[in-house]
């Protein structure tokens, strides 16, 4: 299939249809060569980051709006334009291989409108770009409904946050502490040519100086390290898990976080992986399979502990809790058009009903770790706030950590502080 062609058709089921790129990606890339699967990401997450810059551009271009029936030349259209402003594939080459690509698309009527727009595009872009200046929605390409939510919380930051979220991630590792020593690990990188350098808060991580496949990294295949940015493995060294302990990893998929707290206490008494999703909870325990690592894994509705807890209560307790991931756009830049404003509260009302039904499985004197990979208030520190006002028994147990910014509980990361995701912890004790 041709590569513009898969990346309009899933570009198309992210923002009409409402689907995520995890679920996207893997059905497209294997319709395309396999020479051709990076430059598919590559645009299909391109145009995503930027689609309210690139929506922007093509509403000055057109004469009249497309019908909803051609959402396929709409995404053609940003795509187009994409290549032209932020690729490097020759403008002639990118414009030649979009405008035959509406063919294959069954819309012989748009390739005069295809050619026409791009290259009207390069002709007045200049023009364009000054405009975007007065345009925040074009200008940091975020919804407004976002860029509103991030103006209230952050009034000194939000530039800066919107900035972070249209940047590349990069690529961080977590080495297996169990198999080798970072150091250790850092050695075999240079030796296999793989340029990197040790994170600085979490004494496991190794970020890369770019991007690299899997399989390209020592030992992988045989549990050394897995790939997870720096904030996330902030948990399990929060969580600080002791020996004999049993463990809570609540809404545990994908897992990162279950095999971090094993890496790092091999003497834990138990550790139950907990979600609601038994096929997402099964890949949990095909990456702790390649890690050495075992757990006990419980598929179950994490704010109904009735119908899957043991009656055994636990020293620790992670609520990795179902957020908006505001905080980690940069990775998921399809967050923006997935999300919408009301999802906040309907998520916040989630969290709130999970931390009350896992505070009683907690023995006296216990520590639950709540984290959130979001920058919304109503999802960090207003949430445990509000949770804190509702149980006497439970008390904040403030974080003596470097990273981050203290806020009324809790600590938030920003998107990009440090090179991190964006992510929200707080530790709480039980009287």
């Amino acid at each position: 299939m041709d590569v513009r062609v898969a990346a309009a058709r899933a570009i198309v089921e992210v923002i009409v249809e409402g689907q995520s790129l995890s679920m996207v990606m893997p059905r497209w890339q294997a319709r395309v060569e396999a020479k051709d699967a990076a430059l598919l990401q590559e645009m299909v997450y391109g145009v995503l980051r930027w689609r309210w810059r690139l929506e922007f551009f093509v509403k000055q271009l057109l004469q009249n709006p497309l019908k909803e029936r051609d959402a396929d030349v709409q995404a053609l259209l940003l795509l187009g334009v994409y290549q032209l402003e932020y690729m490097r594939v020759p403008a002639h080459a990118s414009v030649s291989a979009t405008v035959s690509a509406t063919a294959l698309l069954k819309k012989e009527w748009a390739r005069g409108l295809m050619n026409a727009v791009l290259r009207n595009y390069q002709r007045q872009r200049e023009a364009l770009q000054a405009k975007v200046e007065g345009n925040s929605g074009a200008r940091y390409a975020h919804p407004a409904w976002l860029l509103k939510m991030l103006q209230t919380a952050y009034p000194e930051h939000w530039q800066a946050i919107a900035d972070a979220n249209n940047q590349r991630p990069p690529m961080v590792l977590r080495v297996n502490r169990r198999k080798n020593s970072r150091a250790e690990y850092l050695a075999s990188l240079q030796q296999a040519g793989v340029d990197a350098t040790p994170c600085v808060h979490s004494e496991d991580g190794v970020v890369l100086a770019k991007p690299v496949d899997v399989q390209r990294l020592p030992g992988f295949n045989e549990g050394g390290v897995s790939v997870q940015d720096e904030a996330a493995q902030l948990a399990a060294l929060l969580l600080n898990a002791q020996p004999g302990e049993r463990i809570l990893d609540a809404c545990a998929a994908p897992g990162g976080k279950t095999a971090h707290i094993l890496e790092c206490q091999p003497a834990v008494g138990e550790v139950v992986a907990l979600d609601n999703d038994g096929g997402r909870l099964q890949r949990v325990g095909q990456s702790l399979e390649r890690l050495g690592l075992a757990a006990t894994l419980v598929t179950g509705d994490t704010a109904a502990p009735d119908t899957w807890w043991d009656g055994l209560r636990f020293d620790r307790i992670l609520i990795d809790a179902p957020c908006s991931a505001t905080g980690v756009i940069r990775r998921h830049p399809d967050i923006k058009s997935l999300r919408k404003a009301d999802d906040i509260a309907a998520l916040a009302q989630i969290q709130s009903r999970i931390l009350d039904a896992l505070w009683p499985l907690l023995k006296s004197g216990g520590m639950l770790l709540y984290a959130t990979c979001s920058v919304a208030p109503a999802e960090g520190w207003q949430q445990v706030q509000d949770f804190l006002a509702r149980h006497d028994d439970a008390s904040e147990q403030l974080l003596d950590v470097t990273w981050g910014a203290r806020v009324a509980v809790g600590r938030q990361i920003l998107p990009g502080e440090g090179g991190m995701d964006g992510f929200y912890y707080a530790c709480l004790r039980k009287r």
